[in-house]
């Protein structure tokens, strides 16, 4: 999300900014706060980048010692991509990493103030690349954190409709994206000129579909009709309203976004004169807008992406992930961190209480604590047995 959704719900609004101004990290580090260098700090994926600024929220609110903090993939209250930060007290300022391959990256730069390093870890919404530092002493831990899909959005019909068809087969999205395939009434839509989009160079969730429609190993190249300036899982771009627009989509954002987030205040999301984005009420998440925007989510090779399909009306019921959706469009998201060879699980000592699996020597409270459960759930993800393993 490009916006700050700020929290002032109610009558509790005077307390709740209280202890915003004191405390822990909301969408970004609060306005004022600079995290200690001894404090645990990450950067990376817009995919789950609300998940983990509701972990750091109720981490920091019940967990003594050093706070859990997350830089946001884009500029929360500008929307800016790229702006300068210090992700920690003493660290000189880099620009924001966006997305997952930016995150790892900065990771693995090992940039330290002392004893510290100014990046403890990086989201990911995707896996291991080739291209990675390997899992071996002075590489990366890919931590496995929940599961997800991924499908294709078109306008939906409240926006107007698409020209696409309800669901197409790998080789047609493939063929969509190389560019060999330039009409909807090619693949069973209708007439119009398809206008296909990708996030930026460097998300995760653009390398998962890519990987996805190369059949899982080898990622295709798109082709020069892909436009790749949209920002991943957001429907408010202009560009997107369009019934010849397909972009891909993280099922479990689009489920956070649009039944577990309060609407936004406005059609493109902007905040208005106190700064608000949107007002989360109740059980709303309380970070993150419904950014879903004009998309509706699509089905691939005629397997539904949720269940229940085709889905319900928000917000009385609330759908999960089909985890019979088409295999090669399933995925986990990760948590990475440095390669550490003298813990079992290779997760930096300092960092098991946060992110070790349940069976671990320490437990981390990512993978145990049942409010860490809920968040991934009401973040629209998946909880997996596999939480806290390291590949």
């Amino acid at each position: 999300m490009r916006l700050l959704s700020k929290l002032m719900a109610g009558s509790a609004a005077a307390a709740t900014l209280v202890a915003l101004a004191a405390g822990p990290a909301l969408a970004d580090p609060p306005t004022g706060t600079t995290p200690k260098a001894t404090d645990v700090v990450g950067v990376g994926s817009d995919t789950i980048e609300f998940l983990v600024d509701q972990f750091s929220h109720d981490y920091d609110n019940t967990q003594s010692g050093a706070k859990l903090y997350s830089w946001d993939a884009t500029n929360p209250s500008t929307g800016a991509m790229g702006d300068p930060i210090v992700t920690k007290s003493g660290c000189a300022s880099i620009a924001r990493p966006d997305g997952s391959s930016a995150g790892i990256t900065q990771l693995d730069a090992n940039t330290a103030d002392g004893s510290n390093f100014c990046v403890d870890y990086a989201r990911s919404s995707r896996g291991r690349a080739a291209t990675d530092p390997p899992y071996a002493a002075g590489g990366i831990a890919f931590d496995a954190l929940a599961g997800d899909a991924v499908t294709y959005a078109t306008r939906n019909s409240a926006s107007g409709g698409t020209n696409a068809p309800v669901t197409l087969t790998t080789g047609q999205l493939k063929n969509i994206f190389l560019c060999k395939t330039t009409n909807w009434d090619k693949v069973g839509g209708q007439s119009g000129t398809i206008l296909p989009f990708l996030p930026q160079v460097g998300s995760g969730t653009r390398a998962f579909f890519l990987t996805a429609l190369g059949g899982g190993v080898t990622p295709i190249t798109p082709g020069s009709c892909v436009n790749s300036t949209v920002q991943e899982n957001e429907g408010i771009d202009s560009q997107l309203d369009s019934p010849d627009a397909i972009v891909p989509f993280s099922v479990g954002k689009y489920i956070a976004e649009v039944y577990h987030s309060a609407a936004c205040l406005n059609s493109a999301c902007t905040p208005n004169g106190s700064g608000q984005v949107c007002t989360p009420t109740g059980k709303q998440n309380l970070f993150g807008c419904d950014e879903a925007g004009v998309l509706g989510l699509d089905k691939i090779n005629k397997s539904d992406p949720a269940t229940p399909w085709p889905l319900p009306a928000p917000p009385s019921n609330k759908p999960k992930i089909n985890p019979k959706f088409s295999a090669l469009f399933q995925r986990t998201v990760y948590i990475v961190v440095r390669y550490d060879a003298s813990t079992a699980d290779h997760i930096p000592a300092y960092l098991e209480k946060f992110f070790a699996a349940k069976n671990a020597s320490t437990p981390g409270w990512m993978c145990k604590n049942a409010k860490a459960t809920t968040d991934i759930k009401d973040y629209g993800f998946l909880p997996t047995p596999l939480c806290g393993s390291t590949s």
